[in-house]
């Protein structure tokens, strides 16, 4: 009996050690997702359970599954370059699987960001030897939400960059003070032969991945990108399923005045079947009334109130191989105004220009189509180790302006714009020694031009013109002790510009003032090179230096339209070559990421605007522009991060051609070209649950460098531009996973307030405030 009632008792006892052994043996998984803060996928995440020998990373739909975890309360560590890295605290039960969603924030800044259009490859930005903005997509959806305008978004974002003109177009809008070359995947927007201000708004921001901006002049793209490029690179539709979309529908209006209320409505499907992938997206917004602080009606000479435009775009692609890819882009903009005000004319420096009820003459103004086509063509190691990319593309656009006054009876004016062209791009890597390796970039870009400004009515105003532009190139770079990449390039410009036989515009009744202009050939051939160097071993100071030439053909359309000569050959069309220098770096000290740059470009002839008699012609002068940049951001805690930029800029034309800018007769270039001084401040917070809030303050200071004529009158470019200050506010919540609503408010504090081109036009017609406090309210679902 005592054996018994022992071995009962050793019995128990083992049982009851072996229950914490037992216990600690229970196991479950976990399964789990990855995503952004706007819900997409992030494909290829490291996930780690702390403190065990547990890890794994996400497929590309953003998808893992972690299995034999310990039950209990797990540490998740998750991260992943360009996000913040995540712990968050999982219970696993045993025998059980929790499933959970883990979301990710972006970094403020990140040096390992990688573009593709300072030198047509990709390529870190800590190894660029320039300045360049990029705006990613969470940038572009944060300022979208204050306003769809990319005119705006680019203000708020870019340094360097003048403020938008609340305007269809972007006359004045300059980087650096020279003209900036927009294109869309690499396709030219621009219209450097006349230009028309409206590349910069030439498509939707729904539709594009992310912009970059390279500053200062470049012969990378060629003709037109004197102060820089901005390049619009679209979405792609392989985001990790087979079928998938975006669908966003909002109100927007003014908050004081009626008839403001207006709708955008957007949708998306995309999605990925074995080789295939494909992105589709329409967009239609209508504008209702734009009113100014206290209520008035804008006026709508060149507005964008009671605006109807659309955007339709496709991308599809296809991967033969891993390394071989053909893929089609298309994208249609249009823009046009139905306006039922007329404008009446303010009292410059007093009362503002506004619109009343009136019927408008001709016919509605705006960007009819703008039609882009892209086939390219990508193919990694075609031969040895040299990648290919090829392109073929389209650009179809025309655009009506306001009426002018400006030749005898007046009419409204358009612009025709067609360019065909092909580029073939190559990039072979290869090592000069042991500890020298060299990359070249060569290629060729062809591009035909063909561009008009004729009236509504049938009359030309300027003749045909027709360009074939002939470009090889080549850049090379290397990197030496590990930290020092240096770059240089060159590229020469063959250009043949074919003008037609026309007859300008008479100037009185019967044809009187008209010139018979014999038209001809244009032939231009230039040289043009860069060269720069980055130092990137340490963070805290990453420096460079660089030096860029960019060849651009002088506003031809501008010179043919006011020709006083009957030949072409009299007239003055020499090109412009701009030279830049500049010298900058970039810091990251803890939290804190700051960089900054100091620049100064020369050109022998610029093209400075001026008004004679009504009519504006271009100052063909010696000029120098110079100016500065600092850019800072600092995250004050892990859900407040604060940052902004400073950037100033100014120019001086050399009149007397002394080699100095400081004589009695040189002048400072106009404000239609130098923008005034321009800060930017933002505070992101995201403390609360499931809602982010943003918001802008943005200042555009003085510039006072004229005085008026002796009628009393400030000529284009020349009036006074006193500071204003602009408060906006972008606010987002995030409802369920597919679920979000945002709220945008543009001049929260609801000032009155004149844009910089209101005030430096100097005239009545064009003293035009801008927007009162303004919403913009949308709800958008993925799925």
């Amino acid at each position: 009996m005592k054996h018994t009632y022992f071995r009962l008792l050793v019995l128990t006892l083992s049982v009851l050690s072996a229950l914490p052994l037992f216990a600690q043996t229970e196991k479950g998984s976990i399964r789990g997702k990855v995503v952004d803060s706007l819900g997409n996928n992030i494909p290829f995440a490291n996930i780690q359970v702390k403190k065990q020998n547990l890890k794994t990373t996400s497929d590309k739909f953003g998808v893992f599954k972690l299995n034999a975890v310990p039950a209990g309360n797990q540490q998740i560590r998750i991260s992943i370059t360009g996000y913040n890295q995540l712990e968050q605290s999982v219970v696993v039960k045993a025998n059980d699987t929790a499933t959970v969603t883990f979301t990710l924030k972006e970094q403020q800044s990140d040096l390992t960001d990688v573009i593709v259009s300072a030198s047509r490859r990709p390529e870190s930005l800590s190894q660029t030897p320039s300045s360049v903005t990029v705006l990613t997509a969470k940038e572009l959806s944060t300022q979208s939400t204050i306003s769809p305008n990319l005119a705006n978004i680019l203000s708020y974002s870019v340094p360097g960059l003048g403020f938008s003109t609340n305007q269809t177009g972007n006359s004045g809008q300059t980087l650096r003070g020279r003209n900036v070359l927009v294109l869309i995947d690499g396709i030219p927007q621009s219209t450097p032969l006349r230009a028309g201000g409206r590349d910069i708004r030439s498509i939707d921001p729904s539709v594009v991945e992310r912009v970059e901006v390279i500053k200062g002049a470049t012969a990378i793209y060629g003709n037109g990108a004197e102060g820089g490029l901005i390049n619009y690179i679209t979405k792609n539709g392989d985001k990790g399923k087979a079928f998938g979309g975006y669908t966003q529908a909002g109100l927007t209006g003014n908050l004081k005045g009626d008839s403001t209320i207006g709708y955008r409505f957007s949708q998306q499907f995309y999605g990925k079947v074995a080789k295939f992938d494909y992105l589709v997206s329409g967009m239609y917004e209508k504008t209702g009334v734009y009113r100014d602080a206290e209520g008035l009606v804008i006026s709508p000479e060149y507005g964008l109130g009671e605006t109807k435009s659309y955007n339709g775009f496709v991308k599809l692609g296809y991967n033969f191989t891993a390394k071989q890819r053909l893929q089609l882009m298309y994208n249609y903009f249009s823009s046009r105004q139905h306006s039922l005000y007329t404008t009446k004319d303010g009292v410059y420096g007093q009362s503002p220009a506004i619109g009343v009820y009136g019927t408008r003459l001709g016919v509605d103004e705006g960007t009819r189509f703008n039609h882009n086509a892209n086939l390219q063509y990508t193919s990694q190691q075609i031969f040895g180790k040299t990648d290919l990319t090829a392109n073929l593309y389209y650009q179809d656009f025309y655009t009506i302006y306001s009426n002018s006054a400006s030749f005898f009876g007046g009419g409204q004016s358009a612009i025709t714009s067609t360019k065909k062209g092909a580029r073939v791009n190559l990039n072979t890597p290869f090592n000069l020694t042991a500890n020298v390796p060299v990359t070249l970039n060569y290629g060729l870009d062809l591009m035909n031009d063909k561009t008009a400004q004729s009236l509504t009515d049938g009359r030309l105003w300027v003749p045909n013109m027709n360009m074939v532009n002939f470009a090889p190139y080549l850049q090379a770079s290397t990197t030496l002790f590990n930290d020092l990449t240096i770059k240089g390039g060159l590229r020469t410009e063959n250009i043949n510009i074919d003008v037609d036989d026309f007859n300008t515009l008479a100037t009185g009744a019967n044809g009187a003032g008209s010139i018979a202009v014999q038209g001809g050939t244009l032939n231009y051939n230039a040289f043009v090179f860069n060269a720069g160097a980055r130092y990137s071993k340490f963070k805290f100071f990453n420096p460079f230096i660089s030096y860029a030439q960019s060849f651009s053909v002088f506003e031809l359309g501008r010179v043919l339209r006011a020709a006083k000569s009957n030949t072409l050959s009299q007239l003055e069309t020499k090109p412009i070559i701009v030279n830049n220098y500049e010298a900058g770096f970039s810091s990251t000290v803890g939290k804190l990421n700051f960089s900054a740059a100091y620049y100064y470009s020369t050109s022998k002839l610029g093209a400075n605007l001026l008004e004679v008699n009504g009519t504006y012609i271009s100052q063909r002068i010696p000029e120098r522009v110079y100016g500065f940049e600092i850019q800072a951001d600092y995250q004050i805690l892990r859900d407040l991060s604060v940052g902004g930029n400073y950037a100033q800029v100014e120019g001086k034309g050399d009149v007397d051609n002394d080699g100095t800018f400081n004589g009695n007769v040189d002048v400072y270039l106009n404000t239609t070209r130098i923008p005034p001084s321009k800060t930017t401040v933002y505070f992101k917070y995201s403390g609360v649950k499931n809602l982010t809030l943003d918001v802008n303050w943005m200042r555009v200071g003085n510039r006072d460098r004229f005085k008026t004529n002796a009628a009393g009158k400030y000529l284009i470019g020349e009036g006074p531009v006193k500071a204003f200050n602009l408060f906006n506010l972008a606010a987002a919540y995030q409802v369920t996973q597919p679920l979000r609503l945002s709220l945008g408010v543009e001049n929260l504090l609801n000032k009155v307030y004149y844009p910089a081109i209101s005030q430096f036009y100097g005239s009545n017609v064009n003293y035009v405030r801008g927007n009162g406090r303004r919403f913009n309210l949308s709800a958008g679902y993925a799925f």
